[in-house]
């Protein structure tokens, strides 16, 4: 059931807290530990991605290919950068390992208003 709930909208950034509201919604009694145990699981089995972008909350992205966020401080919203980004130059891994991945997290805030 909780695979259904954040599946079926397509490619998106949840939360446990936010997977467990939609649950409670749906009528589904489970806890949230329930659900922080199932989005590990699916992460381990490679159907979840997550994404960690102030170090205290986690969010389990849909879409486990490799692309660059945004991350909306003050806002706690993880979005997808819409454009392809374009690395020019990688360091060199440290002797005897290879890069796995690239995450890029580029963290925003909205503009003060003109006063």
């Amino acid at each position: 059931m909780l695979g259904e709930l954040l599946f079926a909208r397509g490619d998106r950034h949840v939360t446990a807290e936010m997977l467990y509201g939609e649950a409670v919604e749906a009528n589904i009694q489970l806890s949230l530990a329930t659900v922080y145990n199932t989005l590990n699981q699916f992460t381990q089995a490679g159907l979840l991605r997550r994404i960690g972008p102030d170090g205290s909350r986690s969010f389990f992205d849909t879409n486990t290919s490799v692309h660059p966020h945004f991350y909306l401080v003050g806002e706690d919203v993880l979005i997808d950068v819409p454009e392809r980004l374009i690395v020019a130059q990688m360091p060199e891994a440290l002797p005897g390992h290879e890069i796995s991945r690239l995450d890029i997290i580029i963290h925003i805030c909205r503009k003060p208003a003109d006063i």
